[in-house]
């Protein structure tokens, strides 16, 4: 019976806190309208966690399968941000329990999104039917088409969009649209970047997406243009009096994004220097994201 430690680590906590913070920015924006239930909140919470858990279960799982995994481990350039758990080639989980563990949490994710759907009505089934089509097919099909960085970019954008929902109805659906932006921006960048140590396993496999596409040198220009229109999305949405004053504190990130975008471009092709870039970029996702959440927790406070 395999331990509760190894199906812990199979889900890959270290990566859930995005979805963390997503939950909570597009509470955040409801809030600062005047809405918040902590009951719907935390429901919303549980379902986008076992929803993210699948994804990174399922992935592992179909990684496994393809070959892709024990590719990567022979290549050796499995990093910290990228590669997978590792517990599947490594015999730590079978991929019998693997499969298991993605599909119960997809099925659990999907009753709590059922029963938004009935509270709030239909505009939440396509952000459902988007992320559960993602999940499903994700690894067998949408990143063998070059579609991966786009869904796992509108999914996690609409994370924001849909939480908002949740809380507040369609009160002020366009901040929650524009507040998703950057969230859904960078993203996709993150996927984008982290793909960069796998190029090669990928391409061995049958996977295409853009990094295979442009080659890396094309893809890290990508990635810079990506990162620069997470900030401007921000910056317009202020600017236009869509999103809060505060939320520019978001912008801090910038010098980590900064680094990110030069090692990318200096250094596509080393595996330690972008190693150092998926350790920025990291820092400017999490972070930008929990600026935006706090910004707007302050643009509560303050009359």
């Amino acid at each position: 019976m395999v331990s509760f430690k190894f199906l812990l680590l199979e889900t890959r906590p270290q990566f859930l806190l995005l979805t963390v913070l997503l939950v909570s920015l597009g509470t955040a924006v409801a809030f600062n309208h005047g809405f918040f239930n902590p009951v719907l909140f935390a429901l919303n919470m549980a379902g986008a966690l076992l929803a993210h858990v699948s994804v990174n279960v399922l992935n592992d799982y179909f990684d496994f399968k393809s070959g892709l995994d024990v590719e990567i481990v022979k290549s050796g350039r499995k990093t910290p941000f990228s590669g997978g758990s590792g517990l599947l080639p490594s015999e730590l989980i079978s991929p019998v329990t693997t499969f298991k563990l993605g599909v119960i949490s997809l099925l659990t994710g999907l009753a709590i999104g059922a029963y938004f759907v009935y509270l709030r009505g239909i505009v939440l089934l396509p952000i459902i039917a988007v992320a559960v089509a993602s999940t499903a097919f994700y690894t067998v099909f949408f990143a063998k088409i070059c579609l991966g960085e786009l869904l796992a970019g509108l999914n996690f954008g609409l994370m924001v969009t849909g939480t908002y929902i949740v809380q507040a109805g369609l009160f002020n659906i366009w901040e929650a649209l524009t507040a998703s932006l950057a969230p859904g921006i960078l993203t996709a960048n993150l996927l984008l970047i982290n793909q960069f140590p796998d190029t090669e396993a990928d391409r061995k496999v049958g996977r295409k997406h853009l990094v295979i596409v442009l080659g890396k040198k094309g893809a890290s220009k990508l990635y810079t243009a990506l990162t620069a229109a997470s900030y401007l999305s921000i910056v317009t949405g202020v600017y236009l009096e869509i999103l809060p004053l505060t939320v520019l504190i978001a912008l801090l990130t910038v010098p980590f994004a900064y680094k990110a975008c030069r090692i990318a471009v200096r250094h596509y092709d080393s595996l330690d220097k972008i190693v150092e870039a998926l350790k920025q970029n990291v820092l400017t996702v999490l972070g930008t994201q929990g600026l935006m959440f706090v910004g707007y927790l302050i643009a509560s406070i303050i009359p």
